[in-house]
């Protein structure tokens, strides 16, 4: 169980079950709604993903049609994203999460889109968009 929130603690939620694709994000807008060099965002199963306070503090803004981005309105947090392609699935942004993440980060994508301050480094795999097979697990 992952247990996580926003910067001003009024939205709270947990996550039951793995974090899966865990990746970091470099497309331009990730790079806006986190206002950072990039996003860790990881997918969760929806039916394991439960708001436990302040889910009236949530808001969303739909950044591309039926992708849409929730977070909380109080202090801004970027908390999670749904799209209405995979309603199965809720992507989470990493940085939200309180508890120990067990599961490790799997690539740097939209790697061609990174800020042209930023150096990436180690080992883990570059791509120009989505890591492959993204849909498969």
């Amino acid at each position: 169980m992952y247990r996580g929130g926003c910067l001003c603690g009024v939205v709270r939620f947990e996550i039951e079950g793995p974090i899966r694709n865990i990746v970091y994000c470099h497309c331009s807008q990730c790079r806006k709604a986190q206002g950072s060099a990039f996003a860790t965002n990881g997918i969760v199963r929806a039916s394991g993903f439960r708001i436990t306070s302040g889910e009236d503090a949530l808001t969303g803004y739909e950044s591309t049609p039926g992708q849409t981005k929730f977070f909380c309105k109080i202090c801004g947090s970027p908390i999670l994203s749904k799209s209405e392609s995979r309603p199965e699935d809720v992507r989470v942004r990493l940085g939200t999460i309180d508890s120990d993440i067990e599961e490790r980060s799997v690539a740097h994508i939209f790697a061609t889109s990174k800020a042209n301050w930023e150096e990436i480094s180690g080992d883990l795999p570059q791509y120009e968009a989505y890591e492959p097979g993204r849909n498969e697990r």
